[in-house]
């Protein structure tokens, strides 16, 4: 079954479309022929970058504001085929620090969104991402999309909020509506500067800087993960199919991965960096989920998705792109 969903010639809004997962979605959109406009505040603690956009900026419309402007998210809702809700704040010890803010962004934000499209746009065709962290910790494994949610962060507990919102807009007004929960994405065009978005991420960029991977305790808490190609395939064919409607699916690669395999796998590909274990600091230690074994049964039985990279070949890709574009991310 094809991965590639035929959107060429369909209008698509991505939101926050400068940002890392947005931005490699955008890229395909194009690549595929869809006409695509982004929807970016470009603030600076949500990650995104004009440079994200090198391959694509003269075939893409980039409106910048931000989701909380309920008129210009309603302007820019207006005649789209399918949107993307890839828009947010990420960091979770932020969102402990700077909940209201948090809160007005993945929430407020999120209802935005869906308020245009009930009122101008019920035809759309809406994708929420979501991420596994809102589960919390695992009580039973693997986790599906059935095991019980007690996120133990501001951000998680947010974005399950914003899922159901999606949901709940979905049955009651019968808009077009489904939900992806990631977990752990990595990959080009990812924000490697700081530990807000991803520690795969940051890791990657330590390591391509000859710096050391620090590494919480023993390391031994378990992660599935997933190259970003691989997450952009399953959100477009979620937007294609109709046998995703309604539903929530995670979205992740097939194995597991301890965190100290992940640090020792980036240090191998980069060819650079150094793995140190340290203790834990308190306020990390507070929101840690331990470990989370992820099932994708259900997207590949309803969609027939598979994952095509493992992490080996997903940290080779990601390598290589950054080699040649370093500077415009670290500095």
């Amino acid at each position: 079954m094809s991965q590639s969903p035929g959107v060429k010639g369909r209008r698509i809004l991505v939101t926050g479309g400068l940002g890392f997962i947005g931005s490699n979605l955008v890229c395909r959109c194009v690549e595929l022929g869809a006409r695509v406009t982004i929807y970016d505040s470009l603030d600076g603690r949500a990650g995104g970058s004009f440079h994200n956009l090198t391959s694509v900026r003269d075939a893409v419309t980039v409106v910048i504001d931000d989701i909380r402007n309920r008129d210009a998210v309603a302007a820019t809702m207006s005649g789209q085929d399918v949107v993307f809700h890839c828009a947010g704040y990420t960091s979770h010890a932020g969102s402990m620090a700077f909940p209201f803010d948090d809160l007005d962004v993945n929430c407020k934000g999120t209802l935005n969104i869906l308020e245009a499209a009930r009122r101008s746009n019920p035809d759309v065709r809406l994708v929420q991402l979501g991420t596994s962290t809102q589960v919390g910790k695992m009580r039973s494994a693997p986790v599906d999309e059935n095991h019980p949610e007690f996120p133990l962060d501001v951000y998680s507990a947010h974005k399950s909020l914003a899922e159901k919102y999606f949901l709940i807009y979905g049955k009651a007004y019968g808009l077009a509506t489904s939900v992806v929960r990631l977990s752990n994405v990595f990959g080009p065009r990812a924000h490697i500067r700081t530990n807000q978005f991803g520690f795969i991420n940051y890791f990657v960029g330590l390591a391509l800087q000859d710096k050391d991977l620090t590494v919480f305790g023993d390391g031994r808490q378990v992660r599935n993960v997933i190259y970003v190609d691989d997450c952009v395939s399953a959100l477009l064919l979620v937007a294609e199919r109709p046998e995703a409607t309604g539903q929530v699916f995670f979205v992740t690669g097939d194995e597991q991965y301890s965190i100290k395999q992940i640090a020792e796998g980036i240090v191998e590909a980069m060819g650079r960096g150094r793995v140190r274990p340290v203790e834990w600091p308190s306020d990390k230690a507070a929101i840690e989920v331990g470990d989370a074994v992820i099932s994708n049964q259900r997207i590949k039985e309803i969609l027939g998705w598979r994952p095509r990279h493992t992490l080996v070949t997903g940290l080779v890709a990601t390598r290589d792109y950054f080699r040649s574009c370093l500077d415009q991310y670290l500095g």
